[in-house]
């Protein structure tokens, strides 16, 4: 199904939203308590604050509000430098997921972004399908699930979307989904088109590589690692990336 982009814009922001999923979407849907008090909110572990399933009449999706990191935190909470429209987080978000799906990669299906405008500054949230029935990599690798073969999966799944220019901005076991029939890449904020340069396409796996290694995958040596895990992801990586 193509996306249908529609904008609606009042006092307080502004919402995108693909019409071919919802013909409409107000900024209830961007409120918890909105699906809390019709019993369709609940909570999993995950991201800053959890992950937030909500169950809309498009179907269950998953309502991320964003939130700052690190010491910048302390000071801007959610709110960001408003410096026009195309340039805020979530509709760069939206429309990024949108090219993913053109191309046919394996990324959330998007629904809705929204701004509220705080003057200088604003806050923001994204509204995208859920995909079911799927754990983290990071998870996978906490039940002693990543072998070889998983790893050159990851492998592959990497390499498709920098084959295509798609640079995720935080790529760590935590954002990528492993489904009963595919694996998949979430959490594109800041991501962008890129032309593919080798730079920082190994740039971007040396993420993964560290997060896994602080997330214990090294637990039985760094050798162990390297023959089980990373030379088989490396190794399809390779193949996907130059077939």
């Amino acid at each position: 199904m193509m996306m249908q982009e529609r904008t609606y814009k009042d006092a307080v922001g502004a919402i995108l939203f693909d019409a071919a999923v919802s013909p409409q979407v107000g900024h209830e849907w961007f409120a918890p308590n909105y699906w809390r008090e019709r019993s369709a909110l609940h909570t999993q572990a995950g991201g800053r604050g959890g992950v937030a399933i909500i169950a809309t009449p498009a179907g269950e999706c998953v309502l991320r509000h964003y939130h700052r990191g690190g010491l910048v935190a302390a000071l801007m909470g959610d709110r960001y430098l408003w410096t026009g429209v195309e340039r805020t987080r979530p509709f760069a978000e939206f429309r990024l997921l949108g090219e993913i799906a053109r191309l046919g990669l394996p990324g959330p299906a998007v629904v809705a972004a929204r701004y509220v405008r705080h003057g200088l500054f604003y806050s923001a949230d994204l509204i995208t399908r859920r995909i079911a029935h799927a754990q983290t990599l990071a998870e996978c690798l906490a039940e002693g699930r990543l072998d070889s073969e998983l790893a050159e999966e990851v492998g592959a799944l990497v390499a498709r979307f920098h084959r295509a220019g798609i640079w995720h901005a935080d790529l760590n076991a935590h954002n990528v989904l492993v489904a009963s029939d595919e694996l998949y890449l979430i959490d594109f904020d800041r991501g962008r088109l890129r032309t593919p340069a080798v730079t920082w396409q190994q740039a971007n796996l040396q993420r993964l590589r560290r997060s896994l290694l602080k997330l214990g995958a090294a637990s039985q040596g760094e050798a162990v690692f390297e023959k089980a895990v990373w030379q088989p992801l490396l190794y399809r990586y390779g193949r996907t990336l130059t077939p």
